[in-house]
């Protein structure tokens, strides 16, 4: 059986609990210069299936002069995706990828042992104010795949699957769902989709994956005749047959979700590994600075500065 955190045997089952497993609140951090709201790992859950990581960035307006500057910074074992609603941001990662990053589309990245990569507001985006607002996620990858290459996969907005019925858009951004699957292969049974909702429409939840949440985003959304307002993300028992319907301002949320990881996973800053050794080999590799010869390299075009590793 598959390894799940809030999983427990002395859990009641049927009408003796909600259909809502867990609410997390997110919380917020500051990355110098911006604000996040972070939702997973949190206190309640560290994973929804293999999302192990979810942080919403903005809405912020940057003036003049302003932007986002994320320096070359190492990743292992996990894959993540940047997802905009509004801006766009320079990607630059060390196989030598360079990509802007715009609203819709997918960039996902795949750091397996290691991959090194950037995010920033170029001069180009700076001559002007502007709005940002986008979400950031990682995906623990399986131990089978932790030590594997590292890549990067580009979709454009367009070839995304979309869905749109009585009152409901539905754009898949990663994994299956709904009957469709999304353009890029996923290392592990997943769902991702961004969702409009007009007022008083109900979208069901998936009923084949194994873990699934909504995060809102906007508006506001019930589930069982209880209200949740933005900036929640909701976790549903397994195997429920649930609907998500939006208030009378309509809503905008995220559906995540997918198998839950075979084993614990351990984090340390942007390092994600099934074992406490791989996290400390990962550690000493940027602590060596070795980028000629070592376990990372920095993104060609953005390697005049690095971000240091924590010392704690």
């Amino acid at each position: 059986m598959s390894w799940n955190p809030a999983l427990d045997p002395d859990i009641p089952l049927g009408d003796a609990v909600d259909a809502i497993e867990t609410v997390i609140v997110p919380r917020a951090r500051d990355l110098g210069g911006f604000e996040v709201m972070r939702a997973l790992p949190s206190a309640q859950r560290q994973m929804v299936g293999p999302f192990i990581f979810f942080d919403q960035v903005g809405p912020a307006e940057f003036l003049t002069g302003q932007g986002i500057d994320v320096r070359p910074h190492p990743h292992i074992g996990l894959g993540t995706v940047t997802y905009l609603y509004q801006g766009r941001l320079h990607h630059r990662d060390s196989l030598g990828t360079d990509q802007w990053i715009e609203p819709g589309a997918v960039n996902w990245m795949v750091a397996g042992h290691g991959i090194t990569h950037s995010e920033r507001t170029d001069e180009g985006e700076r001559d002007h104010a502007r709005q940002m607002m986008g979400v950031q996620t990682w995906l623990a990858l399986p131990e089978s795949q932790e030590e594997g290459a590292a890549g990067f996969f580009h979709v454009p907005r367009a070839d995304l699957p979309m869905l749109e019925a009585e009152g409901k858009t539905l754009r898949l951004i990663l994994g299956t769902g709904w009957g469709e699957r999304a353009p890029i292969e996923m290392p592990s049974e997943t769902f991702y989709a961004d969702a409009e909702l007009a007022p008083g429409a109900a979208l069901p939840l998936p009923d084949d994956h194994e873990d699934r949440g909504v995060y809102v985003l906007q508006g506001l959304v019930s589930v069982g005749g209880e209200s949740y307002e933005k900036g929640r993300m909701l976790v549903f028992r397994p195997g429920d047959r649930i609907a998500v319907k939006a208030g009378a301002q309509g809503a905008r949320i995220l559906l995540l979700g997918g198998a839950t990881m075979g084993g614990h996973r351990y984090i340390w800053w942007n390092f994600v590994a099934s074992s406490k050794e791989k996290i400390e080999a990962a550690k000493e590799a940027w602590r060596a600075g070795d980028w000629a010869h070592g376990r990372f390299r920095l993104p060609p075009g953005d390697d005049a500065e690095f971000i240091p590793a924590p010392d704690r």
